[in-house]
């Protein structure tokens, strides 16, 4: 079983590699969908995270997300970047000096991520559609872990939930980013933002499919 602090690491390392290594395909999404470079730059903010993780402050996940978030906030351009660096930021402030988490801190921590998101997201970005993928794969999170579910089978769950978010949206999703804020929409393709979450949540359940650090 591993610790709350190891398994901040590991949820960081592992949203950074997806990030990373999926850096071509985003950007190739940010093309067809006009959203800029969320690949390019997110790939950029994980990337200066990894090299600069001996550095934060390790001894409860508060503070390892707060010095994610000022790492992103500082490599990643533009609003991209503080929508990021926000999220992870008010995420850190609901963890606190907590040194372990229960699944209702983990849902708390998701969903002051996301009054960030909002919050920030508030220019022409693709970056804040992935609120589309994240608020239900969050609510599914949520639901599981209430009925008991470990972590591994919970996040399996919203990460199906996510990507069916996604498939769900490829009619209608935004152009530009702007869908929830003006209404304009192009038909047949994916969002950059989305996708990532269905694609982090799939690898996060992946590397806790044999532990769980929820309470």
């Amino acid at each position: 079983m591993a610790s709350t602090v190891e398994a901040t690491e590991r949820f960081v390392r592992t949203l950074a590699e997806v990030a990373i290594q999926n850096e071509k395909y985003f950007a190739d999404l940010d093309g067809v969908c006009g959203d800029g470079d969320f690949g390019i730059s997110l790939a950029a903010g994980f990337s200066r995270v990894l090299e600069q993780w001996d550095t934060f402050d390790k001894i409860a996940p508060g503070p390892i997300l707060k010095g994610v978030s000022m790492t992103i906030a500082s490599k990643v351009g533009g609003v991209s970047g503080a929508i990021w660096g926000t999220a992870f930021l008010r995420a850190s402030v609901v963890a606190g000096a907590k040194t372990e988490l229960t699944a209702d801190d983990v849902v708390a921590m998701a969903r002051a991520a996301i009054e960030g998101m909002k919050k920030r997201g508030q220019s022409d970005v693709g970056d804040k559609t992935l609120l589309d993928a994240f608020v239900p794969a969050v609510d599914a999170f949520e639901r599981a872990t209430r009925d008991g579910k470990p972590a591994a089978e919970a996040l399996r769950l919203a990460a199906t939930v996510a990507r069916q978010a996604t498939e769900d949206m490829k009619p209608w999703v935004a152009k530009r980013g702007r869908a929830s804020y003006t209404g304009e929409r192009s038909c047949g393709t994916y969002d950059a933002g989305s996708i990532a979450i269905a694609m982090m949540a799939e690898q996060l359940a992946a590397v806790w499919e044999h532990s769980s650090s929820l309470a």
